[in-house]
């Protein structure tokens, strides 16, 4: 394991191997490999959503190894001509925590929000995950919401059976 520190990187359209190492980080650090790994993208739908500039992938490297990866979507305001960026998924693998690797992460997104005229980031954290809420409170103010998942029926695809 090397103490050098991860060279942070932006995943392209050309950076499928990558994309794939950092969704299998994903799953194995947030301990869900079957969201992260039963159903992957195809090639067409990673390459398309990685070209988008307001889709923000990172991964911080240790020689070819992705050690934190760190995955953010711009968000357009209405109420002023103005940006949010909104981290999805940040995680770095547990030999190599306490490095400032999510730290280093999370001030190239600051870099990249700036010159993409964000007005600010924002994250969200569990009650239970002490180290990421240490790490925001370093960073960031604190605000108190709550967090509402509304669930969206799917809707038959035309030719299958009810859709007639």
């Amino acid at each position: 394991m090397s103490s050098e520190p991860a060279a942070i990187r932006r995943l392209g359209p050309a950076d499928l191997p990558l994309f794939r190492k950092m969704n299998a980080l994903f799953g194995e650090v947030f301990a869900e490999p079957d969201t992260y790994g039963t159903a992957p993208p195809d090639d067409a739908y990673v390459t398309t959503l990685l070209a988008k500039e307001h889709v923000v992938a990172l991964v911080a490297l240790s020689g070819e190894d992705i050690v934190g990866a760190l995955v953010a979507y711009e968000l357009e305001k209405f109420e002023q001509a103005r940006r949010e960026v909104y981290i999805y998924d940040l995680a770095v693998h547990e030999a190599h925590r306490r490095r400032g690797i999510a730290t280093a992460l999370i001030e190239h997104l600051r870099t990249h929000a700036a010159e993409r005229a964000a007005w600010v980031i924002y994250v969200q954290a569990d009650h239970i995950d002490a180290p990421a809420i240490a790490l925001y409170t370093k960073l960031g103010l604190r605000e108190d919401v709550l967090h509402f998942d509304i669930a969206v029926e799917k809707k038959p695809s035309p030719g299958t059976a009810g859709s007639e």
